[in-house]
């Protein structure tokens, strides 16, 4: 899995400037509404909208724009007509991938994405067809100069987690996704804080890139994280550390 935790971490460095830009605003805006719209506008009551309003906490969200995101969600305020879909697809070198959309024109979106795959060497396929390949899963990833191995392993295994891997310069995390965050506030309570912790799909195996393959697959991955209808991007690259990292310094 070379590489894979540290594009984790890249993303969330950068969702930093994202949100000066809003545009992560934008994304959690239409999770918390799509979640209050599933699951009801109870934080404690629907895992889901917790979630939701956690990570939106972490960004320095208003508190404002939250209960307006929920109460669109609920219908006690108008807006908030989104649509989940997945799409899947293959990038560069034949790399599976799964793209999550919230929108409220799936025809307008799908078109858009379809085009920013051709567009990057990639295609979408039928759906289902690299769905298989992934599990979903509470991902956490830790910096090695954060925390030692053993006092890491004791920690998440108190908090629930499944596994624990090696990946270049981090810790790689596993739990199911109802244990994520009592990982992430048992971490915390240790005075360790992740790089990053989502849920996540994550792939079963993995295809190596490098050279043009790997430098097309993250101008396809970033033009679909910054799509406004976009989500969350999935796939099952894996490229070395030390080219990832130079072609996110390029950027």
């Amino acid at each position: 899995m070379s590489g894979h935790s540290k594009w984790a971490t890249i993303k969330h460095k950068k969702g930093a400037a994202d949100a000066r830009r809003g545009k992560i605003f934008t994304k959690l805006i239409k999770e918390i509404t799509v979640a209050a719209r599933i699951g009801g506008g109870d934080v404690d009551a629907n895992p889901r909208l917790r979630s939701a309003v956690q990570a939106a906490k972490a960004e320095n969200m208003p508190a404002d724009n939250i209960r307006r995101a929920i109460q669109k969600g609920t219908g006690e305020l108008p807006g908030g007509a989104y649509e989940e879909a997945v799409y899947e697809g293959y990038g560069p070198g034949g790399v599976a991938m799964m793209v999550e959309v919230a929108t409220d024109n799936k025809n307008r979106t799908i078109s858009e994405i379809r085009h920013i795959f051709s567009k990057h060497g990639g295609s979408l396929g039928e759906s289902g067809c690299v769905a298989w390949m992934f599990s979903k899963k509470g991902y956490v990833v830790v910096e090695k100069d954060k925390a030692d191995e053993a006092q890491l392993l004791d920690l998440i295994t108190e908090a629930g987690a499944d596994d624990m891997s090696e990946d270049g310069s981090n810790w790689e995390i596993f739990c199911s996704p109802s244990q994520l965050q009592a990982v992430v506030d048992r971490l915390k309570a240790a005075n360790i804080t992740p790089a990053a912790a989502e849920v996540s799909m994550i792939p079963q195996s993995y295809v190596k890139l490098s050279g043009k393959e790997a430098s097309q697959l993250m101008r396809l991955m970033e033009e679909l994280e910054d799509h406004d209808d976009v989500q969350h991007v999935y796939s099952n690259f894996d490229i070395e550390e030390s080219e990832l990292q130079a072609l996110a310094q390029a950027k």
